[in-house]
């Protein structure tokens, strides 16, 4: 008589990192957020794909326009199988002076498909003309609207996130390396060499954030090209967030330098970058990982707040924040809320990051249910 296998045979011979999987699937917000934050990406990826415009390609005929709905019955109540949007008509108010504009029934574009749109050089390798979108020559469509210059918002904010999404890759990049060496080193040395990285530690988390960011980005130089500016801003957030993943690196250390592995692996004559590299950080990367990923979401909004104020990355560079500077007055979320549309894209960000590092952080628990 054959015996089946025991269901838990699998889990019970699964690798750290298959059991990790398996439990994150089980969240299933933080699944969902994972595929919302693998789409933001991929968009931002085929930027001059997806938006139908240059990032300062201008609409003159459409100064502060606002969103465009999209319509699939027309005006007479007759269905269109194909999406459309109407034309506007501008007239402006005689006492306040602001801009009106009313639907055009007359003025139909519908929209197409994978369409020949404005020229483009894709990531600045070759040049294309393919759009996801679009509607046909001398017609316009603007989903999220224009700015003061004509400037389409949808597209804006696609450009705008290869930034802001970028930056915080890169400064948990650099926040990852600060934070492993000087948590490392303090948590497997000790003593002297662990009091003064934790007095720095201190310091520099005494000291409150948003000045201190302020202070930094102010002393870069004014010359300096927007790549330049870029990087600056990247190296000043990661100098000010790498000290929460240090104490957890470092506690992790203390509490690893004497069990029996490491003990055994010092005995035989390894030497110490071995043993904190091939003994002592595998054991905990997966925490490592979810750390990191809970400090994207940080780096995001220090550049965004940066932006806003108008000391981090500045025009002609586009990015979340510094489409945020146009809504800095009460009369401009007023009259153009819709200017308020990249904070949308910001609170989604943010918060799909920290809904996968929630997710994460239970996967990595052996303990988790």
């Amino acid at each position: 008589m054959s015996i089946d296998p025991s269901p838990t045979q699998p889990i019970a011979s699964a690798s750290q990192w298959r059991l990790m999987w398996m439990r994150f699937l089980r969240h299933r917000l933080a699944v969902v957020s994972a595929v919302v934050l693998i789409l933001f990406y991929l968009v931002t990826l085929l930027g001059e794909v997806v938006a139908p415009y240059g990032a300062n390609e201008r609409n003159t005929r459409y100064i502060h326009g606002p969103p465009q709905r999209l319509h699939f019955f027309d005006a007479d109540g007759g269905f269109h199988l194909r999406p459309f949007v109407y034309g506007y008509t501008l007239t402006i108010d005689d006492d306040t002076w602001r801009r009106m504009y009313e639907d055009e029934t007359s003025e139909m574009y519908p929209i197409g498909f994978l369409v020949h749109g404005p020229e483009y050089r894709f990531w600045g390798l070759f040049k294309w003309d393919v759009h996801l979108f679009g509607v046909p020559e001398g017609a316009y469509i603007h989903l999220f609207g224009t700015d003061k210059l004509g400037r389409d918002l949808f597209s804006r904010i696609i450009y705008g996130g290869r930034i802001s999404l970028t930056i915080g890759l890169v400064g948990v990049v650099l926040t990852f390396i600060l934070g492993i060496l000087l948590g490392g080193i303090a948590g497997y040395f000790a003593g002297l060499v662990d009091g003064i990285i934790q007095r720095l530690i201190e310091v520099i988390q005494c000291i409150p954030q948003l000045p201190l960011w302020m202070t930094l980005s102010a002393a870069l130089p004014p010359d300096w090209s927007g790549i330049k500016v870029y990087f600056g801003i990247t190296v000043i957030l990661s100098f000010l967030g790498w000290t929460g993943l240090a104490r957890v690196v470092r506690g992790k250390f203390l509490s690893l330098r004497q069990e029996d592995f490491v003990v055994a692996a010092r005995l035989v004559g390894a030497s110490q970058g071995r043993i904190i590299f091939r003994h002592m950080l595998p054991s905990f990367l997966s925490h490592i990982i979810t750390a990191a990923t809970m400090a994207v979401p940080g780096m995001i909004l220090g550049e965004t707040a940066l932006s806003f104020l108008g000391i981090g990355l500045r025009p002609p560079i586009v990015s979340w924040g510094v489409l945020l500077q146009q809504a800095q007055n009460y009369q401009a979320v007023s009259m153009t809320p819709w200017l308020l549309i990249p904070a949308v894209a910001v609170i989604l960000v943010v918060l799909t990051f920290n809904l996968v590092g929630d997710g994460l952080r239970d996967a990595a628990d052996p303990y988790h249910q």
